[in-house]
């Protein structure tokens, strides 16, 4: 008999075929079959929470369809687990793509290949998809269309990949001992993270003791990628605590929910950091002495007992607009100049 995370993935396989050929009326189908009556959608800003199918797809994969009528979703991670609540999820990585050929958000069109990271969450209950949460990475395609209205990221901007290790779409049956000692190795790490710097300095962390020298972190763009500790420090870490020094004072306001299968770990929450934005600011902005909440979900890949992948996706949208800068209004005035766009607007002519 199939264990019931196996089963799980096997249960979205239809979706992301849907999607890897998308089509709207199977995708909304598919859906329809997969989900409880009263489905939430939880997405990145500006689509915030969206309750049950049809509006789901309306509103925000039948625009992107409309941008990029080649739509392809192509998933480089799979897994699914039990969290210590004791909630089945399923957790999905990858990239939309196609040919970009009309706007999307007000960002222009390049009428070229585009890709946007995804990472997608799915907690079932009964056999049915009850919850999602899901980050799309919008503000990459805001830099392939050179309209990106932020400060240029730290980290290296580029097509992030998939596991080196190429078995990221994690195959049955579930190996328990295993996804338990991956998902605990990361909530150890995590715990002596979050000594530094209110416990000492970056020695607290034992970076060694959980990282490998040869480490790959995957930051969403706008922030971007970064190897080894040094570079996850300087590009990452050290800027990330340099603003926000209370990292992890304010456990009591968020949710995490960690799972494993296999050497893959993954945690989901909205939110799942709570901070302050004070001293020098971050991301090119002053501090404006305000807590803002975060969300951000993420993937691990452990190898021989160290951590050697890191997939990252903040909404970095969202956290702008808590401190009052509207990304998407700025990339607008960039657009004035752009043929095509009504001078007055930004927007499509």
């Amino acid at each position: 008999m199939t264990d019931r995370h196996t089963h799980h993935k096997t249960l979205i396989a239809p979706l992301r075929a849907a999607l890897y050929d998308y089509d709207e009326g199977a995708v909304r189908s598919v859906l329809h079959d997969l989900c409880a009556p009263d489905v939430v959608f939880r997405l990145a800003f500006p689509f915030e929470s969206i309750v049950g199918v049809d509006a789901f797809v309306e509103a925000a994969f039948a625009p992107l369809a409309t941008a990029i009528p080649d739509l392809e979703r192509r998933d480089h991670i799979v897994m699914a687990g039990p969290t210590s609540e004791g909630a089945d999820w399923v957790g999905c990585s990858g990239y939309y793509t196609g040919t970009y050929v009309a706007p999307w958000l007000d960002i222009p069109p390049t009428g070229r290949i585009v890709h946007m990271r995804f990472h997608e969450f799915y907690r079932l209950e009964n056999g049915k998809i009850v919850e999602m949460q899901a980050l799309w990475d919008i503000p990459e395609v805001m830099m392939q269309a050179r309209a990106w209205p932020m400060v240029p990221s730290l980290g290296r901007e580029w097509h992030v990949p998939g596991p080196a290790s190429c078995d990221g779409l994690v195959p049955g049956p579930y190996d328990a001992p295993a996804s338990a000692a991956s998902c605990q190795h990361i909530i150890d790490m995590l715990a002596h993270m979050k000594k530094h710097p209110g416990e000492g300095g970056p020695e607290v962390m034992e970076m060694e003791r959980f990282w490998h020298p040869k480490m790959m972190w995957y930051g969403p763009a706008g922030i971007g990628s970064g190897r080894g500790i040094a570079g996850f420090r300087n590009w990452h870490q050290i800027p990330f605590l340099n603003a926000m020094p209370d990292r992890g004072r304010y456990v009591d306001e968020i949710v995490y929910h960690f799972f494993g299968d296999g050497p893959y770990a993954a945690v989901t929450g909205w939110p799942n950091m709570v901070q302050t934005v004070t001293h020098g600011g971050w991301l090119g902005l002053p501090p404006t002495d305000k807590r803002i909440e975060m969300r951000s979900l993420d993937f691990w890949r452990v190898e021989n007992g160290l951590i050697r992948e890191n997939w990252v996706m903040v909404d970095l949208l969202q956290m702008y607009d808590q401190i009052g800068v509207d990304v998407l209004a700025r990339m607008r005035e960039f657009n004035k100049a752009r043929a095509g766009f009504d001078p007055e607007t930004g927007r499509a002519a």
